[in-house]
């Protein structure tokens, strides 16, 4: 039995920072889950799976879509107890009776799992404090990107959304630069932490924004990773692009980023 079940949309880089940490402190996660498209027949519940046509036609469990999702979803009362807003990823305790949402969390919670093996959340109250610091400086960016993204995806993007979204990565990108002067190896502490986790998943998910370069153009707008954004943040990148090659996290983060690069236009290069 896993220590941990997660059911996501998949591929979902924000799933990443449960995954990476587990690799890190030896807990054993369990991911069930599709394409945002293929959930829409799956049944949202800790024994989520998709549903067969007979079911979905006598279903009695559907609910109105949210952010990212149109139509009808199929969730049983109990993911509702579970997780009372109704978004994934959804984590469940082994027994399925604890409900554990927002990425950050569901990480946070693979950390304590396996804590007697490796720190993931520091070594006392004051680095598990500022490693939550960083948590939090995350959820803005992550908010950011995530409207910004699904514009680009649905084609609503807009010279508002477009520049909140670049201030936004100015600000977080300047912020881990920062931490990681002079020459820092982690953001805190002398190991990786959740902290490092979250800026590699959240830093990955936004480089979608590579492939949508054409999109951008036809509004006038730039990348914002742009082919000379690694001059501007030098060390947060370099901590990104170290990090990827990681044991933990390469086989997550790898192929996901040459498949972005796979999808780009060619003229344009970080």
């Amino acid at each position: 039995m896993s220590d941990l079940r997660i059911f996501s949309y998949l591929p979902n880089p924000r799933i990443w920072k449960a995954t990476i940490a587990a690799r890190l402190c030896g807990v054993e996660v369990e991911i069930r889950g599709s394409s945002p498209k293929e959930l829409q027949s799956w049944l949202w519940d800790f024994d989520a799976h998709p549903l067969s046509e007979k079911e979905l036609a006598s279903s009695t469990d559907i609910r109105a879509g949210k952010v990212g999702f149109g139509g009808a979803l199929h969730k049983t009362d109990a993911f509702m107890k579970a997780h009372p807003f109704g978004t994934v990823p959804a984590a469940f305790s082994p027994d399925g009776k604890t409900g554990i949402f927002e990425s950050n969390s569901i990480m946070r919670a693979v950390a304590r799992i396996g804590e007697r093996r490796f720190p993931l959340y520091g070594h006392d109250a004051y680095e598990a404090a500022r490693v939550d610091s960083f948590l939090d400086a995350s959820l803005v960016f992550a908010r950011d990107s995530q409207i910004y993204l699904l514009s680009l995806i649905n084609g609503s993007v807009s010279s508002e959304i477009h520049t909140r979204m670049r201030d936004s990565f100015k600000i977080y990108l300047a912020g881990i630069n920062q931490a990681l002067l002079p020459d820092r190896e982690f953001l805190v502490g002398d190991n990786v932490s959740i902290a490092d986790v979250c800026f590699v998943a959240e830093l990955a998910l936004f480089f979608n924004e590579k492939a949508r370069s054409d999109d951008l153009q036809k509004k006038g707008l730039g990348l914002i990773l742009h082919a000379g954004i690694d001059a501007e943040f030098p060390r947060a990148f370099s901590h990104f692009d170290r990090l990827t090659k990681h044991p933990a996290f390469a086989s997550d983060v790898e192929p996901y980023l040459k498949k972005i690069e796979l999808h780009r236009p060619a003229e344009d290069s970080r």
